[in-house]
């Protein structure tokens, strides 16, 4: 019986080879626990469940209502629901878990995760105060895990583009940053009751548009300004709707002072449309993050502004789930934006901001 010759036999078995090495090289999907359903930003994560880099392998959720209205929409099964963080952490051993209800039960979540040695991912921001975050780094600290914060900005293009700008010096030094975030309010967009109870809530949320706002501009400035510490904030707070929001602020301007420079925060529930938007003005420039994907461009007094298109950042820093698989698994670093030490100073000036508005005054931020 003759033989093949070598060439056939490599053609026949080369891409069988690299097709068995693609498998053993790709990493096994992160296993995720979701620690609460009543934020709203978790359908994010359960509408791409089914990409194949992170699997979830329990959610702690007591609202049974709230769980199978939800996985019922995205064709999860109930099996998936606990009543409590330690219940489903005991049960299903994630490597990572996603922080999903009130900002209030952060540190609750990251008490429960951090002594298991079990990654955490919270939604912006951070804390309710200083006090929980102080709580929260020990512990993440203590126990060597990740304590990351998701922004939705974070994943901007266009913020990356302006960043790049003001890297590579083309605006001149920073002068002022302006960010303006918000919507018409919670209730007049319509969240659901679960999100709008404690999203209005002085102690779950912290606040009312100062916190769910306001941390969007000082994430933003505290990276713009390579996390240089402010040297005062001050801040005033408008209660428009009254009637709407009895217990929390829905407007809020906050001015973050630095030796050389100066941001402005409007955060509020009285925009006339949804925004987040971000202005940026060097010595020599400007550059105005208009969205998601474009940006608008100045250079000098007589040049015409110009609006450009830009890509996506790279993966895994387009979207926070394969991100957080990444830094999980080691194959990426963490990014400045969802880092612990850039949202400590975050929750900071969010707290000076409080400080402020309470006291009708400037605050100077400790050396």
């Amino acid at each position: 019986m003759p033989t093949k010759p070598l060439a056939t036999i490599v053609a026949l078995f080369f891409p069988l080879l690299l097709g068995r090495l693609a498998v053993a090289q790709a990493p096994a999907p992160l296993r995720v626990g979701i620690a609460g359903l009543t934020h709203t930003h978790v359908h994010g994560i359960l509408g791409r469940a089914k990409r194949g880099d992170i699997v979830i392998v329990g959610i702690a959720e007591p609202n049974r209502e709230l769980a199978q209205r939800y996985l019922q929409q995205y064709g999860l099964p109930m099996s998936l629901v606990y009543n409590s963080l330690a219940e489903m952490l005991a049960k299903t051993k994630p490597e990572a878990v996603t922080a999903f209800g009130s900002i209030y039960q952060h540190l609750e979540v990251v008490q429960t995760c951090a002594p298991k040695g079990i990654h955490v991912m919270v939604e912006k921001p951070l804390a309710v105060n200083m006090d929980h975050a102080r709580q929260m780094q020990a512990l993440a600290q203590k126990h060597h895990i990740h304590l990351l914060t998701n922004y939705e900005t974070t994943w901007y293009g266009s913020n990356r583009e302006v960043y790049q700008l003001v890297q590579n010096k083309a605006l001149g030094d920073v002068r002022r940053i302006v960010a303006h975030d918000g919507h018409q309010g919670p209730k007049e967009i319509g969240v659901n009751k679960e999100f709008l109870d404690w999203l209005t809530d002085p102690v779950q949320n912290g606040g009312g548009a100062l916190p769910d706002f306001g941390c969007y501009g000082a994430d933003l400035m505290t990276w713009l300004m390579h996390g240089e510490r402010p040297l005062s904030v001050t801040a005033s707070a408008l209660h428009i709707k009254p009637d709407v929001y009895p217990k929390v602020e829905d407007d809020v301007t906050i001015l973050v002072n630095y030796p050389k420079a100066q941001g402005v925060i409007q955060a509020s529930w009285n925009w006339p449309y949804a925004r987040k938007d971000l202005e940026v003005y060097g010595q020599t420039g400007s550059a105005i993050a208009l969205d998601r994907d474009h940006v608008r461009v100045r250079r000098a007094e007589k040049d015409p502004a110009k609006d450009e298109t830009v890509a996506a950042p790279p993966a895994p820093y387009d979207e926070p789930f394969a991100y957080l698989a990444a830094v999980v698994r080691g194959t990426a670093p963490e990014d400045v934006l969802s880092s612990l030490p850039t949202n400590m100073l975050v929750v900071e000036i969010l707290d000076a901001a409080r400080q402020s508005i309470k006291e009708g005054k400037t605050v100077q931020l400790p050396r």
